[in-house]
């Protein structure tokens, strides 16, 4: 059964860092590139990052640029997202997402482009 898992999320307050896991199962994620996704209520499901599957080639959101950073352990069949100096606006539910993307545009950051989702991870930034 294909699935991918996220964890890590939590309740931090403004300034602080959480890491998120994206961990795969049933499939390996050697060949598919990898979104971060996020969800606030009442908003719209955004881009945040995406990686290549090989090359290491990635893209941020503007909003994100400079403070997470998305990168992938082949070993471990696990891509990451280092999220640092949080804002109360980071606040959402982030989820991972897999696709096989040859190569790596722009439109990674967009819904459309991925098969698999995992069950998402809720991020509080609160004081």
């Amino acid at each position: 059964q294909v699935q991918l898992v996220e964890s890590g999320g939590g309740l931090v307050q403004p300034g602080g860092s959480l890491r998120l896991s994206c961990a795969a199962s049933g499939f390996t994620l050697d060949y598919y590139a990898i979104g971060w996704f996020r969800q606030a209520p009442g908003k719209e499901r955004e881009g945040v990052s995406c990686i290549s599957s090989s090359v290491g080639s990635t893209y941020y959101a503007d909003s994100v640029k400079g403070r997470f950073t998305i990168s992938r352990n082949y070993a471990k069949n696990t891509v990451y997202l280092q999220m640092n100096s949080l804002k109360p606006e980071d606040t959402a539910v982030y989820y991972c997402a897999a696709a096989p993307l040859p190569t790596l545009t722009p439109s990674c950051l967009q819904r459309y482009e991925y098969d698999h989702w995992g069950q998402g991870t809720q991020v509080t930034v609160s004081s």
